[in-house]
């Protein structure tokens, strides 16, 4: 049941694990969209707070009718996926100041329910943010893969004949099939990426200790926009480059001292290459499997976007290559409507929170 506001006003909420995503829809269009840091395993007071600031940004929060998709129900703060789902739901329920039936969840195949509703379809709302991307994208385009580099992982799924081709639907199915990389451009461990790294003319084995994080790597290759490096650095130091290189110089058993700033820039692309040869191997395993047309589109989003076409030519070449679909198209500016009076960046923030647009946007679809 949609209920009806003076502007037709829809908040998307994406509850993560580690942030908060929303995304402001008015009369069909994006009107604004905000990311807000949220270390769900430390607690739902993290979660109340970034309501609270939505809150604070959006007075028309109280009318809205609200639709929401969640990854967080994983932290350790819940003894399991279910008490998960079901704590999220029920801090929303408090929190949010909405009108009976005003407060929808995304449950993928089995359509939206509310609050009431939870406990039985918690399986289809755990963790489903992707598909919900992923079925707006493929409104948009006739066929396509969606690459969602996001803080911690990653996403790639194809997509035709407007719907979703895989039949993976949870992310135990999709860390077999591979369209589930548990890598991200922000929270991942460094040692996480590879046990041996080229450096210096040499092979060497990697420090298997959470001395530094992707941030690091894609703070000190000038990749990561501010904006978007949220979390405490691994040593909770400083995120200036000097700190940074400290951090991966502990990860080959040296100081920053101990190099100069163009090699430890050496190191760090040395990283991040290591990175895109691992999702880019997963890319074109998906490819394989669902035979994309070169008519095909690559639609990207997220914070880590800008690794897309080092991703695509990965995929392209080396053992088991792919042909790689050559358009590419940024969820937050091909898919995402945004409104012409929206605040500068919108777009940009629109292709970094895409599941809290997706998820207002099929909404609004589906309770017309």
């Amino acid at each position: 049941m949609r209920v009806p506001t003076p502007e037709r006003t829809t908040i998307g909420w994406d509850i993560g694990g580690a942030h908060v995503k929303a995304c402001l829809m008015q009369r069909g269009e994006v009107a604004d969209v905000a990311q807000w840091g949220c270390p769900l395993w430390q607690g739902l007071d993290h979660l109340a707070r970034a309501l609270q600031a939505a809150g604070t940004r959006w007075p028309v929060l109280a009318s809205a009718q609200h639709a929401v998709t969640m990854t967080g129900e994983m932290v350790d703060l819940f003894p399991d996926r279910e008490a998960g789902v079901r704590g999220i739901a029920a801090a929303l329920a408090a929190a949010l100041p909405t009108q009976p039936g005003a407060l929808q969840f995304f449950a993928g195949d089995v359509g939206w329910c509310t609050a009431a509703g939870v406990a039985r379809h918690w399986e289809h709302i755990a963790s489903a943010n992707w598909l919900a991307t992923v079925r707006h994208a493929a409104l948009v385009f006739p066929e396509g893969v969606l690459v969602d580099i996001g803080s911690t992982t990653t996403d790639l799924i194809a997509f035709g004949n407007k719907g979703v081709l895989t039949t993976s639907r949870s992310d135990a199915e999709r860390l077999v099939s591979g369209e589930l990389a548990y890598h991200g451009v922000v929270r991942t461990p460094v040692c996480a990426l590879a046990q041996r790294i080229e450096w210096r003319g040499q092979a060497r084995h990697v420090m298997n200790e959470f001395f530094a994080t992707t941030a690091d790597v894609y703070r000190l290759c000038g990749e990561l926009d501010p904006a978007h490096d949220l979390h405490p650095s691994a040593d909770n130091a400083a995120k200036t480059l000097p700190a940074t290189r400290q951090r991966l110089a502990r990860m080959v058993g040296l100081d920053e001292r101990d190099a100069s700033a163009e090699e430890w820039l050496d190191l760090a692309r040395a990283w991040r290459a290591a990175q895109v040869e691992a999702i880019g191997a997963q890319l074109r395993r998906v490819l394989a499997a669902h035979a994309l047309s070169r008519d095909a589109v690559v639609v990207s989003a997220g914070c880590g976007a800008f690794l897309v076409p080092g991703l695509a030519a990965v995929a392209a070449s080396g053992e088991g290559a792919q042909a790689v679909p050559r358009r590419f198209a940024a969820y937050g500016g091909d898919v995402a409507n945004v409104a012409r009076h929206a605040p500068a960046g919108t777009a940009g923030w629109a292709q970094v929170c895409a599941p809290s647009v997706a998820v207002a946007a099929l909404f609004e679809r589906e309770h017309d």
